[in-house]
């Protein structure tokens, strides 16, 4: 039988038939687990799969079908080294708050990162845009256009106005998206306003930190009524990247290896190399010092990976 991962709680899993569309409840064989031994998961959300059914309709995947592609991170448990975050997905919507709470430009520049190394669309939504002052959206929009050059989508929303969300249901219909973010950021509370009657458990920003509690606790795919279905993931502090070279970073910022070509050297590194086109690009505007700044770090975590 032959169905799809829509829940991942670690032990178990849901999987959906792809012929009848039934709903089974899923474990995997110990020696599966062994496949994947630098993964916390071997299974995400998103992931097409073999299974057989055995007594009490329990179903026991025995076979992953090859990933389209996936998002990844390096995993906060120390004794694995990453985790898959959702697999074969077709648009990965970034939520971005520009307080309560507040997102890092380096936050999105390790998502975007991301999408470029494993081939996924990325919309970075600007969300609660209804509590922004004045001043802040003028923020808000610096940051849009400064996205906007390089090449990638944006969209302002609010859930709760129901500001462009008629645009977004027009972007999401009939895709496998998934909704990524910090804790707080209105991953579930969006859902909610996508598709009323989910009713996703939300909850509020804490007080004291200004930060979001984690309320979606393991990965689920919901599907829409207008087609297409999302992936709603746990907020997360920090995104890391797994298995990057040093020489391979610079093809994940779009701005920097478009720069490359006018290096005097060809295999510049964009660091301290004599007459490199992307540091005199930082003087122009041409890129920007915030991205800089990530690329920068993820050479020196490629380097300090190196050294381990």
């Amino acid at each position: 039988m032959k169905g799809k991962i829509i829940k991942s709680t670690g032990s178990w899993y849901q999987v959906l038939e792809i012929e009848t569309e039934r709903i089974f409840e899923a474990r995997i064989r110990g020696k599966f687990k062994l496949i994947k031994t630098r993964l916390t998961n071997p299974l995400a959300v998103g992931d097409f799969v073999e299974f057989q059914l055995e007594q009490d309709d329990i179903a026991w995947i025995t076979k992953i079908e090859p990933r389209r592609n996936y998002l990844i991170r390096k995993s906060v448990n120390l004794s694995k080294e990453a985790h898959i975050i959702a697999s074969n997905i077709d648009l990965a919507c970034f939520i971005f708050t520009l307080k309560h709470p507040e997102t890092s430009l380096g936050f999105l520049d390790r998502f975007l990162a991301c999408c470029e190394a494993y081939s996924i669309t990325p919309l970075i939504l600007f969300n609660k845009i209804d509590v922004l002052h004045e001043e802040e959206i003028e923020i808000v929009k610096d940051i849009e256009f400064l996205y906007n050059e390089i090449g990638y989508k944006t969209l302002e929303i609010s859930s709760y106005s129901r500001l462009n969300l008629d645009q977004l249901q027009e972007i999401l219909k009939d895709k496998t998206s998934v909704f990524f973010g910090h804790s707080g950021c209105g991953k579930s509370t969006l859902v909610n306003a996508l598709q009323p009657g989910l009713n996703l458990k939300t909850s509020e920003i804490s007080d004291t930190h200004l930060k979001g509690k984690h309320t979606t606790t393991f990965a689920q795919m919901y599907f829409w009524d207008f087609g297409g279905n999302v992936i709603d993931t746990p907020g997360v502090r920090e995104f890391a990247m797994i298995d990057i070279e040093k020489d391979e970073v610079q093809h994940y910022f779009p701005e920097i290896f478009k720069k490359r070509k006018e290096c005097k050297f060809h295999n510049c590194l964009h660091i301290n190399e004599p007459k490199c086109a992307v540091v005199a690009a930082l003087e122009t505007g041409e890129v920007q010092h915030s991205r800089y700044a990530t690329y920068i770090k993820l050479m020196d975590e490629a380097e300090e990976a190196i050294q381990k």
